[in-house]
This record gives C-alpha cells, sequence and structure tokens, in this order.
C-alpha cells in the first residue's frame, strides 16, 4: 500500500492511508488476530461472515430487479445537495412551524 505525501502535508496522507487500511480490511483483521481464536469459533464467524455478504448479495439483486424499494439516502442538515442552490442564510425553513 503507498500513498503520496503532497506539499509536505503529512496529516492529509494519513487520512487516506488510513481509510484506504479500513477500505482494506486491515483495522478488522489486526483486531482479530489480538487473541487466539478457537478453531470452533473461526469456523462459526467464516460462516456467518458468509451469510451476510450472501443477504447482501441478494439484497442488491433485489434493488436491481425492482423487488424492493432503494434505500432513502439521508440529507445532512445545513449541507446543499448536489445540484441544489444553496438557500440565503436567515431564510425560514419550508417545515411547519409551531407558536
Amino acid at each position: 500500500m503507498q500513498v503520496l505525501v503532497r506539499d509536505n502535508d503529512v496529516e492529509k496522507a494519513l487520512r487516506i492511508l488510513k481509510r484506504k487500511m479500513q477500505r482494506e480490511g486491515v483495522f478488522r483483521e489486526m483486531k482479530r488476530r489480538r487473541s487466539y481464536e478457537k478453531p470452533s469459533e473461526r469456523k462459526t464467524r467464516e460462516k456467518s461472515d458468509a451469510i451476510r455478504r450472501h443477504r447482501k448479495v441478494a439484497r442488491k439483486q433485489a434493488i436491481r430487479e425492482g423487488l424492493l424499494p432503494a434505500p432513502v439516502k439521508k440529507v445532512l442538515p445545513g449541507r446543499p445537495r448536489a445540484g441544489m442552490p444553496a438557500s440565503p442564510a436567515g431564510a425560514a425553513s419550508s417545515g411547519p412551524t409551531r407558536a
């Protein structure tokens, strides 16, 4: 794994490295190897991981085929969405208000 440090910005390079390691599962692997795992526990964990992966693939396939509704994306408050104009500061909210 390799991360380039640009303009001596080590903090940004570290964030990028951590993100890459997270995606690769390095932290999960390190946590798993901290202590001994019995063969029976390993077998159980691997089986449950396989079931979880299978369910995820089946759910995504069902969404693609239209059998399940697509999950609703969360919109963080205070952040303008892509393609939407930012509302002016101090403008009234569009939701109902109580007096």
